[in-house]
Formats: C-alpha cells, sequence, structure tokens
C-alpha cells in the first residue's frame, strides 16, 4: 500500500518544479505591472522598479529553494500565490508613490518617502520568516503541546500597545507599538499565535464540547457549562475594542474562533450562538463608541455632505475604473485617503477595472482553497484546526476588507491581506503560508516514507464495573474425519 501511495505522489510530477514555473509567471506580471506603471506616468522604466523586480524575484527564488529542500511534497501553489498578491500590491503602491511625487513636485513641496521599496524590503523579511518557519517547525503536531501559553503570548502581543511609552495611537485605533523608532502591530503577529493556540485548545477538548443536552426550535444546544470558551473569548474581543477601538482585530479573533469550534464539534448550534453574541456585541460598540458609529452612519449614506468622505471616494473609484479599468497609472487612486493600506482594492479596482478585481479575488479564493485541502488531508485533529484556522483568518480578513470598500459592511480597520502597505502584517502572513507549507508536506507524504504513525482520534469503549462480567463461548468447527 505504501508503494503504491508513492508511485501516486511520484505519479503527480515534482512539484517543486511546478512550483517553480509558476514563480516565474508571477514574477513575470509583477514585473510588467511595474514596467506599465512607470511607461504611463513618465515614459520611462525607472530604476526602483528594477531594483522591485530583481529584489521580489531573488527573495522568491530563495523561499523556494527552502521549501525544496525542506519541504519538497508540498502543495506547489501556496508560495507563487502569495508571491503573485505580494507583487500586486508593491505595484499598486509604486503606483500610488508616483502620484505623491508628481503632486510634490508640482506643489513644490519635498518629496515624500516612496513606501514600494520598503514594502519590497519586508517581502524578503516575510520569505524569510516563512523559510525559517519551515525549516524550525519539523513537525506541526509540536506545537500543540502549549494551548494556555500560547493563548496567553497571544493576548499580551494583542494588549501591548496599551502599555505607556510603548504603544502609539493612529486615526482613533491604538494599535502600534514602537521600539527603537520601528513601528509594527503586534496583533498581526497575535493573529498566527492566537490561531495556533486556539487549534490546540479545541483539538483536545472540542469533542466535549459538543456534548449537545437541551433543544430549542429542534436545533440541539451546548450544556450552559460548555459556553464557558466561547463567551471568555467573546469578553476578551470585546476589551480589545473597548481599550483599543479596534472594531477589526476584536471581529478577527472571535470569528476565526467560532469558525473551529464549529468545525472541532460539528455542531451548528455554535454558529447561531456567535452570531448571537456578535449581534449584542456590535449593538454595545455602537452605542458607545463614536467612531464606530461613523462608519455605521457612512456605511448607511457614505454620499452624505459634501459626498467627500472616504466609503464615497473609494466607490468613486471603482466607477471611475468600470468594466476594464483605466490602465496601471491613467486612474487618480491617489484621491482615496490610505489608498495604499486600507483602501487599496479601491485603488487596485480604478486601474484594472471588474475584471482586475475578480481576478485578484479568485487568487485569494484559490489560496484559501489550497489551504482547506490542507485541513482535509492532514492525519491529525491539531493540523486539522490549524490549517482550516489559517484559512479562515485569510478569508475572514479579505471578506471584512472588500466588504467595507465596497460599502457590504462598515468598515473595520483590517488590512488586506499581502496587497496593503506594511510590514508587520506581511510578515505574519508568510508566516501562516510557511505553516500551510509544512502541514501541506507532511500530508502529502507517504507515512511509510518518514516513518511516521497516524493515530485517529478514537474513543475507548468504557468498561461498566457495575455489572457482571459475561463469558460468551462461541462455536467452534467440528474437526474434519
Amino acid at each position: 500500500m505504501a508503494e503504491q501511495t508513492a508511485a501516486a505522489v511520484a505519479g503527480r510530477g515534482n512539484p517543486r518544479n511546478r512550483e517553480l514555473w509558476l514563480l516565474v509567471v508571477a514574477v513575470l506580471i509583477v514585473a510588467a505591472g511595474l514596467a506599465n506603471v512607470d511607461l504611463t506616468v513618465s515614459g520611462a522604466v525607472s530604476a526602483i522598479s528594477i531594483r522591485i523586480s530583481i529584489t521580489i524575484a531573488a527573495a522568491a527564488l530563495a523561499a523556494h529553494v527552502a521549501v525544496r529542500l525542506r519541504a519538497a511534497n508540498a502543495d506547489p501553489l501556496l508560495l507563487p500565490l502569495a508571491v503573485l498578491l505580494t507583487g500586486i500590491g508593491t505595484t499598486v503602491i509604486h503606483r500610488l508613490d508616483l502620484a505623491d511625487e508628481l503632486r510634490a513636485v508640482s506643489r513644490g513641496e519635498p518629496v515624500p518617502t516612496a513606501k514600494a521599496g520598503a514594502q519590497a524590503t519586508w517581502f524578503v523579511v516575510g520569505a524569510a520568516a516563512m523559510a525559517l518557519t519551515i525549516i524550525a517547525v519539523r513537525d506541526h503536531r509540536r506545537i500543540q503541546r502549549y494551548p494556555w501559553t500560547l493563548t496567553l503570548l497571544g493576548l499580551v502581543l494583542v494588549l501591548a500597545p496599551l502599555v505607556p511609552g510603548l504603544g502609539r495611537t493612529i486615526r482613533g485605533a491604538t494599535l502600534w507599538v514602537s521600539i527603537a523608532g520601528l513601528s509594527f502591530q503586534p496583533a498581526e503577529v497575535a493573529k498566527v499565535v492566537l490561531t495556533i493556540g486556539f487549534a490546540s485548545y479545541l483539538s483536545r477538548h472540542g469533542r466535549a464540547l459538543g456534548a449537545l443536552r437541551a433543544r430549542v426550535l429542534g436545533i440541539p444546544f451546548p450544556r450552559p457549562r460548555d459556553l464557558g470558551p466561547l463567551l471568555t473569548v467573546w469578553a476578551l474581543s470585546l476589551s480589545v475594542l473597548i481599550l483599543q477601538r479596534d472594531l477589526g482585530t476584536s471581529l478577527l479573533f472571535f470569528g476565526v474562533f467560532v469558525v473551529l469550534l464549529y468545525i472541532a464539534t460539528e455542531q451548528r448550534s455554535w454558529p447561531l450562538i456567535g452570531l448571537l453574541l456578535f449581534s449584542a456585541g456590535a449593538t454595545v460598540a455602537w452605542s458607545m463608541f463614536a467612531h464606530v458609529q461613523v462608519r455605521v452612519a457612512l456605511w448607511l449614506d457614505p454620499f452624505t455632505g459634501d459626498g467627500t468622505s472616504q466609503v464615497a471616494l473609494g466607490l468613486y473609484g471603482l466607477a471611475n475604473g468600470g468594466l476594464f479599468g483605466a490602465g496601471l497609472g491613467g486612474g487618480y487612486p491617489q484621491l482615496v485617503p490610505f489608498a495604499e493600506s486600507d483602501f487599496i482594492f479601491a485603488s487596485l479596482g480604478e486601474e484594472l477595472g471588474l475584471v482586475g478585481c475578480i481576478a485578484v479575488l479568485l487568487v485569494y479564493a484559490v489560496l484559501v482553497s489550497r489551504g482547506l485541502k490542507v485541513a482535509n488531508t492532514v492525519r491529525d485533529r491539531f493540523g486539522l484546526l490549524l490549517a482550516a484556522g489559517i484559512a479562515t483568518v485569510i478569508a475572514l480578513q479579505t471578506f471584512v476588507v472588500l466588504g467595507g470598500v465596497t460599502r457590504l459592511i462598515p468598515l473595520t480597520g483590517l488590512t488586506t491581506p499581502f496587497l496593503s502597505s506594511g510590514g508587520s502584517s506581511l510578515v505574519a502572513n508568510f508566516i501562516m503560508v510557511g505553516l500551510l507549507i509544512r502541514m501541506s508536506h507532511a500530508a502529502r507524504t507517504p507515512a511509510a516514507a518518514t516513518g511516521s504513525v497516524a493515530y485517529a482520534d478514537i474513543a475507548a469503549p468504557r468498561h461498566d464495573t457495575g455489572q457482571p462480567t459475561q463469558i460468551i463461548e462461541l462455536p467452534t468447527a467440528e474437526p474434519r474425519r
């Protein structure tokens, strides 16, 4: 059986060769986009575009070598998809840099520092973090041993900006930590740590939480004592919202836990309870915080007043893009506030149109589906929950951000995975990709080839000592004469 499995794996061809070719395609798409921006805006390819292209290509190649050496059987699509999304985001940021430069020159002001070069540098750091994750985590099951330690560490990272003298408040939210002149968002790292902690806890206690007793309208509901973990995470999410005024982070953490709880218990009552708790928390947040009320008001009517709110300008940009867009360098994405971070999808839609937006969404869909495939094929329960949790983080964060930009839901303040400008977010996302690659390698490698044994979760039958033991004599065949 092991020989047949190994032959089937070998029959699919070398996944690392496919990954290399996909990386070449991704890098060529990014290089062509950067050159297109330069030719449209200034008529010549700039030196910074060449440097960014070379940097992305070198970092992608180094990451590929690490995967080839330490995770040879991993999914060949995960790394190219992450590189492509990062390259597209860097291209849009470079486009905005050129617009800011032209505006500064026309006004006689100092030229602002370009952000695309810094984003390419952070891509190198993210690729290195991904490679270190693949090298350090040889067996993903080893990191499930410390669920409470990981959860506590994640909470410390989330609340770190509240430390006096350490945190910084930007745009009304206390999310940043500044150390030695370097600012980063510890919540981005916390989402990785907390996802691991949630998966570790639920892999051990998920089945116990699935013991349902009462029925309401035909739907089985958990015992009151089993509501403790969900209520605890809900309270912590509200604490993040109240103390830091960060709607996006609290929504992300609570949503991921509810999804993992549903996967671990396979009971549809948990999402219903989570939805009720979320609705209660959202109502409390709307009644208590002015910035939440402003976001809800802009969601209901973004064109109120003079019609120049951030949401309205983003919608104008998407409308200007139309079906095929104004072309890279042909629009006015710089008119939208925070176009390189919160509203980078609006900048993308204006210059690539609806077709370009759908293409990027399909890339996200493929990335999430490959993460769910890892969850479906990995051999242990913790790996299933961790891979599903990572895929949920990427999917939920993308939905929340894009939903806010397109006015499907109110704005939350999260960043678009891989696309938005920001080093801490990019590094955290590549660490999650590294974990997916490691688990994919374990799932796609035959157990006999690695010398490991896959253990299924089997509930051992309990012997009732109150009943007498009965010995049943099985009939035997008569001997032949």
